[in-house]
């Protein structure tokens, strides 16, 4: 790739002139305007401090002991600009010849990374309650970061930390045994029905305080493990598992693993020990804490009636996760609400040795919110997520039959195409913005061919390979090309760039961000050239070709579907 042989052939001549100190601090970014080149390095302005040389001399001289050593052949000329900065242009023939690498080759990543592992916790949806609106975020943005990291060549691993257990199964499995009087199966029951049953728990137990005491009972039999108690609580596990495996699969979601807290519950009591063998654990007011240095709280892990805490579960978790799949990092996305808790795990974490604190990072996303509020609720039931996507599936297909984009297809095509824009539509809204801020929830901005949407995305993918159905393109020649074609050609190239840094930020969004950039660039080439029966024909479906691999790898990145008809 372009900058990789950059910063080598740079090193080489930083170190004629004797400049090696400054190996680790070479940085090349694009400038905002083409004119200033495809690289701008500002490596002279941070030599000049150190050998004590006016920073545009000290640009000079790199410059000159650069072509001394020998410019990479893709670099048609270096200048000085500014105050010191190096500005670089590349050859348009040499642009059109990564293009063709990629097509034949496929896109590959800066740097292909090997042997190191990443765990992504993601999802975690709460077992008995339908998937709810609050879950998309940490699913969707989770996915995006998961398929990133597999691009760059890490193992990934992903793991949904379900909520599978809690003093709220023993409410639930009360109003089962309720319902099972009144001659109905747990087997009859869906989620929806499971979800209700928790919520008429609390009007309940408002008129009759005492049942909360014979839930509490039933949540202890399931903790001692009581064969019936164990056998709904399992059923409700299956039923919820059930129904958010299809909501997945519309989702287009795959996630390796999902180790719900139940699974911890024989774990904690070896991560409690080894605070107390480590001299940290504490008792405060009958609880067990630790104190953290730089933290006015402690970190609470046994409550003072004995109950343990899902910082303690989080712990334990760590230590499994460490030595089961010894991970170079962990990445927890979960919602800004949790900052404060995963500085403890964290920081407690590396206290007992699982790991060092740089090893565990975390993404918060904030919430979604209406485009005149937040998100308005039913009391204790949730917004479903499902009604979510069926409405932008059905809002999708009205949106395709409005523009005529999907009169030449059969049913089936206009109902498949339905889903991958209705749902595309929802994923990109989520993942366009900086997953830390709260996002706007418009119909209007989701379901678009005309601006920053996933439909548009979507639409543009399609306009390409629908060209390419109509020519054939070949190998890159000289020609004269018109600005529209030499800015795709400086902008297409760089997408790998954008991934890695979408990795290291931990921001799905830069890819999306790039994305759009790239399809207006495209669809202004689109609207001012001739493509199909000009005389640059030829390499116009190759420059369109390429920029048709980009979208559609970037899409599948963000998990959304590139639709070959629209």
């Amino acid at each position: 790739m372009f900058s990789n042989e950059i910063i080598n052939s740079l090193l080489k001549a930083l170190e004629k002139l004797e400049i090696s100190f400054l190996f680790d601090k070479i940085q090349l970014e694009h400038p905002a305007d083409f004119s200033h080149g495809d690289y701008s390095t500002n490596i002279a302005l941070i030599a000049a401090k150190e050998i004590g040389k006016p920073p545009k001399e000290t640009a000079k001289e790199i410059i000159e002991s650069w072509k001394e050593t020998g410019l990479p052949d893709f670099i048609e000329k270096v200048e000085v600009a500014g105050p010191g900065f190096i500005n670089i242009w590349f050859k348009i023939n040499a642009l059109g010849k990564e293009i063709e690498r990629a097509l034949r080759e496929g896109i590959k990543p800066l740097t292909f990374i090997e042997n190191k592992t990443v765990i992504i916790d993601y999802s975690a949806p709460n077992i008995a309650k339908p998937f709810g609106i609050g879950h998309l975020r940490s699913t969707n943005i989770g996915q995006a970061l998961y398929n990133i990291y597999k691009f760059l060549g890490w193992k990934t691993i992903g793991d949904s930390h379900i909520g599978d257990w809690g003093t709220q199964f023993g409410k639930l499995i009360y109003m089962i045994k309720m319902t099972e009087r009144k001659g109905r199966e747990i087997e009859d029951l869906t989620i929806a029905d499971l979800e209700k049953l928790y919520v008429k728990f609390h009007e309940e137990a408002e008129k009759n305080p005492k049942i909360e005491d014979e839930a509490r009972g039933w949540f202890k039999k399931l903790e001692d493990g009581d064969a019936e108690a164990r056998k709904i609580w399992q059923a409700c596990v299956d039923i919820s598992m059930k129904e958010y495996d299809r909501i997945y699969k519309l989702l287009g979601i795959k996630i390796d693993y999902t180790y719900g807290e139940s699974f911890y519950q024989d774990k904690m009591a070896e991560a409690l020990n080894d605070c107390r063998r480590k001299g940290i654990l504490k008792e405060s007011e009958g609880a067990l804490v630790v104190e953290i240095p730089g933290m006015e709280t402690p970190a609470m892990l046994v409550k003072s009636d004995g109950a343990t805490t899902y910082l303690l579960r989080d712990l334990a978790t760590i230590k499994f996760r460490i030595k089961t799949w010894r991970p170079d990092l962990i990445i927890y996305e979960v919602g800004a609400d949790q900052s404060f808790h995963f500085r403890q795990l964290f920081s407690l974490a590396q206290m007992l040795g699982y790991g060092d604190i740089k090893q565990f990072v975390h993404v918060p996303h904030g919430l979604i919110r209406w485009s005149t509020g937040k998100f308005s609720t039913r009391r204790g039931i949730t917004i479903h997520l499902e009604e979510i996507l069926l409405e932008a599936i059905a809002r999708a297909r009205k949106l395709m039959e409005g523009a005529g984009v999907a009169y030449d297809l059969n049913e089936d095509e206009k109902k498949k195409i339905a889903v991958a824009v209705g749902v595309g539509g929802i994923k990109y809204n989520d993942l366009k913005q900086n997953p830390r801020t709260d996002i706007i929830f418009d119909w209007d901005q989701i379901l678009t061919l005309s601006g920053n949407s996933g439909p548009y995305l979507q639409y543009t993918y399609a306009r390409i390979q629908s060209l390419l159905r109509k020519g054939k393109r070949s190998n890159l020649s000289d020609l004269k090309l018109s600005d529209e074609e030499v800015i795709l050609l400086r902008t297409v190239y760089r997408f790998p760039e954008v991934v890695e840094e979408a990795a290291c930020t931990y921001s799905p969004n830069l890819i999306c961000n790039f994305l759009f950039d790239l399809a207006q660039k495209f669809n202004l080439f689109y609207d001012r050239q001739k493509i199909i029966g000009s005389e640059m024909e030829s390499f116009r479906l190759l420059l369109s070709a390429a920029v048709g691999q980009v979208l559609k790898e970037g899409l599948n990145l963000l998990g959304i579907e590139a639709l070959g008809k629209m």
